[in-house]
């Protein structure tokens, strides 16, 4: 099993790339890259970061406005990848 396998693509919105890993936990998270940035979210009970690692407060801004756009996606998805 590959890389990529191991962290299935949910959505890829401007370059940003939303993903799981495969062996996640709750509560109920998205990580995304671009180029060397990368972050973590929490999505329940609100978006929150739990992390940051390169991106700028202005890309950070961008993140949460499409996590604030497709939410209920993400969450979707989330349920049916690990129930």
């Amino acid at each position: 099993m590959g890389r990529r396998n191991s962290m299935p693509t949910v959505l890829i919105v401007n370059g940003y790339r939303f993903y799981f890993y495969m062996n996640e936990h709750l509560p109920v998270h998205i990580h995304i890259s671009k180029g060397s940035g990368k972050a973590k979210f929490n999505l329940i009970p609100q978006i929150d970061v739990i992390s940051n690692k390169g991106f700028k407060a202005n890309e950070m801004k961008e993140i949460v406005n499409l996590l604030e756009e497709h939410q209920n996606f993400i969450i979707q998805k989330w349920h049916e990848t690990f129930n």
